[in-house]
């Protein structure tokens, strides 16, 4: 191995510990006032070094990846999701591509169930109700009623780990699980959540209380839930996702719940993100939509054990191995 360490560049704020020990290892450059990066600002990033630490926030597709000249190795991705790289054109030009998975599961999951409780007790509503200036007039027996979240049925569409672990919430809470997903759970799974299968995403909407977004964004999840699948689910029912904005057909989603044929979502992702419209914004005020700032995964511990999964990854990788989070293009 050359003594010579390879040059590192960070494009946002990382914990300060994962900074301090990349400062240790590696020639690295860091992002102190974490302003995100223009493009012209990571094609010159990317020119300049041997390993970029993207973010989601960070869209790196194929023009920047065919323009970075020779010296780019890696791209490890602080970040489970890699829909923000162009993976196959990074394997194009021998360019290693890793994320961090199995570090926010739980995270994640908690704050899903933290939404699905949200939106049907108005958890939201009454919190800005005591923040504001005008006094409480107190209790009363028909003021603010929401709706039990016991006995429902909740539909997870993908059941990979934090699917799995939402399910495994849900169900201490009441709910009945029911999934779809590209392949069938382990029976073991489905036996642990008691819970019923759907090979028809469709069929399993149309009959559902809550539906919680779980699965990848790919080109096949695109407006997955489009106007035509949200138009088949039940009046009141209640989307969550925390997951990827693309997901759902946004514009579909926000006419659904003006129209009040949707009970209410819960959102921590957006399709334009940071960008979201003012109709959503006055559905948030009104009641019908909550909306956090793409939140789920922020924990201390868990940004912590990404950092060290990218420390890993690089150390890897350098030392002539094969990264243990490596990320391979999609088959086909």
């Amino acid at each position: 191995m050359s003594t010579t360490k390879p040059r590192v560049i960070v494009t946002r704020k990382l914990p300060d510990a994962v900074e301090t020990r990349m400062r240790e290892l590696f020639d690295t450059q860091l992002n102190i006032d974490d302003t995100p990066m223009t493009r012209d600002q990571l094609a010159a990033a990317m020119a300049d070094c041997d390993v970029l630490v993207p973010t989601v926030s960070d869209d790196i597709d194929a023009d920047l990846i065919a323009g970075s000249g020779d010296r780019l190795r890696m791209i490890a991705n602080f970040g489970n999701g890699v829909d923000n790289i162009d993976v196959s054109a990074a394997a194009t030009k021998s360019i290693t591509v890793t994320n961090t998975p199995r570090v926010l599961t739980d995270d994640t999951a908690d704050m899903i169930m933290a939404m699905m409780l949200a939106v049907p007790r108005r958890l939201v509503e009454g919190a800005q109700v005591m923040a504001r200036d005008e006094a409480w007039p107190g209790w009363s027996p028909t003021w603010m009623l929401g709706r039990r979240v016991t006995g429902k049925r909740l539909g997870i569409v993908g059941m990979g780990r934090i699917g799995a672990a939402v399910a495994r919430r849900a169900k201490a809470f009441g709910l009945s699980i029911h999934y779809h997903n590209r392949e069938r759970a382990f029976t073991q799974l489905e036996d642990e959540l008691e819970a019923t299968h759907w090979e028809s995403l469709d069929q399993m909407l149309a009959r559902m209380d809550f539906i919680s977004i779980n699965c990848p964004s790919t080109p096949a999840t695109y407006h997955l839930l489009s106007e035509r699948r949200l138009k088949l689910m039940p009046q009141d029912a209640i989307i969550v996702n925390a997951a990827r904005g693309d997901i759902i057909d946004e514009e579909a989603l926000v006419t659904a719940l003006e129209e009040d044929r949707l009970g209410g979502a819960a959102l921590d992702v957006f399709e334009n993100e940071p960008s979201v419209s003012t109709r959503m914004q006055k559905l948030a005020q009104s009641g019908k939509l909550v909306m956090l700032p793409h939140m789920g995964s922020a924990t201390v511990e868990g940004r912590n054990e990404m950092g060290d999964k990218v420390l890993v990854n690089i150390r890897t990788f350098f030392d002539g191995h094969r990264p243990p989070d490596r990320v391979l293009p999609p088959r086909g």
